[in-house]
Order: C-alpha cells, then structure tokens, then sequence
C-alpha cells in the first residue's frame, strides 16, 4: 500500500507530466510553425485521409508534425471536412490557419498543372504551356530576353553572358500554375524553383572549384542530351572536360541538334558541317550557353564527374547502352561492331 505522501507525490507528478503533455502540444499545434521558408503548394487528392494529408503538409514543411495536425481536426470536429484541391501555402502558418484553408477550399486560383520533362528546351517548354492554355509567344519573348529586372533577382543570373537566355535555368518539373498566369509570373516560379532545388545545393562546390554556374549548366545540358544513366552522366561529364582539357571539340550530338532543331540518333556528316557557334564538331569549347534545361543529376555529375582516361563513347541504337573508348582506333571499332 502507498502511503498517503506517496500518493500525493504520485499525483503531483502526474499532473505535472500531463500539464506539461498539455502545453507541449497547445504549442505544436498553436504556435510551432513548418520548416518551409518559401510558400509551397500541396495537391489534395479525393480520397486522402487528414494522416496522409497530415504527411504531405509536413514533408512540405508547412507544419512540424502530422499527428498535432490530425489530433486538432479531431478535437474541432474538422475531421472529415478536408477538402481536395491544389493549395498555396506561405511560411510561418500554424495547424489551426492550415486547417482554416483546408476545410475552407481556398485552394489555388483555378490552377493548371504542367509537367516539363528533364532536357526539354525552352521552345518545346514554351509548346507545352501552349497546350496549356497559357501565351507561348509571351513565355518565349521573357525567356530569350530577360529583362534587367528579372536577372538582379537572382544571384545564379549575375553570370549571364550580356544577351544570354535563360536556357539551362528554366528547371524541369511539375508546376502548378494559376490559369491567369503570366508568363513573368511562370518564368519567375520555375527560376525560383531552380534557386532552391539546384544553386543552393551546388553554389558552394562552385566556389571551391572556381567555375561559374552557367558554364557548369551549359556543360550538364549537353551531358544531359548525350546519356540518359546517370552512372553514365558522371564518365561522360569527366570525358567532356578531358576534350576541352586536351583542346579536343566537344563533337556532341546534342549541341549540333540544337543547332538543326532536329532529333536524331545520329547525324551525316555533311551536318556536322554545320556553320553555327552550337556546332562543337567545328568549334572547340563549350556552346554559348545551355542547348536544354538539364535535370540535377546532369548538373550534379558536371560539377562532380567520374575520374576517366576515356576519350571517346557512342551509344549503342539497340539497347542504348553507352560504350566508351580511350583512343580513336578503338572507337573506331566499336562503331562497326554497333552498326555506327
């Protein structure tokens, strides 16, 4: 049996234990906010439960738990008054301001989702938008003359050659657009984008190896064009650099097809003859700037490629493999046994 001091005590502490249980979650729930330091959108799905819609908002960084989430919708009788639908939410937000716009349908006005696949130029992106409904003429105009406005807004752009376009830093992905959107508001949504996925992942190792972001996505756009393995990325990008090492052109496929606005596994070489500052079977170096908008892992495996003493690489038109060679006698053979 406790005795009456040990009861008291046991009490004591057990209401100590639950009050601080208590402000821990009025805190969680009132006052902790997500990690999100931009606004971010979350798709809403019919048949999405508050716990899985609890788990996207919180991997979105909107709010710090999904179980605070799903404990306030139970406690204010909101359980079951999600709403599905695309929704923006800015920074700093609480669980109850969160479930507000849910259970209130403030979704995104009239929202269109565009998907743009990774090594799309921004005249095929600007097709894309089209079928959208939105201008294409508007989107190409911002993208291939930047206003002054637009490059000072962001530190990746100060290192635009004068006249450049914003190729290679139109980020490939799925985008939520409002369907009144203009093309500065979609331009400045995807260069945000690249911002946070792409140049705060990469600025520092550009600092430590003293190379500028538009060589480095001028460099992973054709890398991009060449290989679609990412294994394959890294020897590529690292043979790539061996050529301008060596003073070697390039003589990549991918820049010639920009050049032609074509789409070829192999081209003639009559076209490789091509007189065009993209052609690198002529020019030696880089292209003037990005021939597509390259994924991260082509900017990842430019900036860090493999260690490789391979000159040369085709890929095989059956299976797609890439097969490299380190002189040109064996690159030679290599094109016979593929069929090249």
């Amino acid at each position: 049996m406790l005795s009456s001091q040990k009861k008291i005590s046991f009490l004591i502490l057990a209401v100590v234990f639950l009050g601080g249980c208590f402000f821990y979650v009025r805190n969680e729930i009132y006052f902790a906010q997500g990690s999100a330091s931009k606004p971010r959108n979350i798709v809403v799905e019919k048949g999405d439960d508050a716990l899985v819609i609890g788990e996207k908002l919180m991997q979105g960084g909107i709010i710090s738990g999904k179980y605070f989430f799903v404990f306030y919708l139970w406690t204010t009788d909101k359980l079951h008054s999600l709403i599905a639908g695309v929704y923006e939410f800015p920074e700093g937000m609480q669980i109850p301001e969160v479930a507000k716009i849910l259970t209130g349908g403030e979704v995104v006005p009239m929202s269109v989702k565009v998907t743009f696949p990774e090594g799309w130029t921004s005249k095929k992106m600007a097709e894309k938008l089209s079928e959208s409904g939105f201008s294409s003429a508007d989107f190409l105009k911002l993208a291939n003359a930047p206003t002054k406005e637009l490059i000072e807004k962001y530190e990746f752009l100060q290192a635009l050659p004068k006249g450049a376009s914003l190729e290679g830093f139109l980020f490939p992905d799925t985008y939520y657009f409002a369907k009144d959107a203009t093309a500065e508001e979609i331009i400045v949504k995807i260069l945000k984008n690249f911002e946070t996925k792409v140049f705060t992942l990469i600025k520092q190792d550009l600092i430590s190896q003293e190379k500028s972001v538009f060589e480095i996505v001028t460099m992973a756009s054709v890398v991009e064009g060449e290989v679609r393995n990412d294994s394959d990325r890294k020897i590529v990008a690292g043979l790539f650099w061996n050529r301008l090492k060596i003073g070697m052109p390039l003589q990549s496929d991918a820049t010639l097809e920009y050049a032609l606005g074509t789409n070829k596994f192999q081209h003639s070489i009559e076209e490789t003859k091509l007189d065009s500052p993209y052609n690198t079977y002529r020019n030696k170096g880089l292209p003037p700037g990005p021939v597509s908008n390259p994924s991260l892992n082509s900017i990842v495996a430019t900036l860090k490629p493999q260690a490789t003493d391979f000159v040369y690489f085709l890929s095989d038109p059956k299976t797609g493999m890439t097969v490299f060679a380190k002189t040109y006698p064996e690159h030679l053979a290599n094109k016979t046994k593929y069929g090249l």
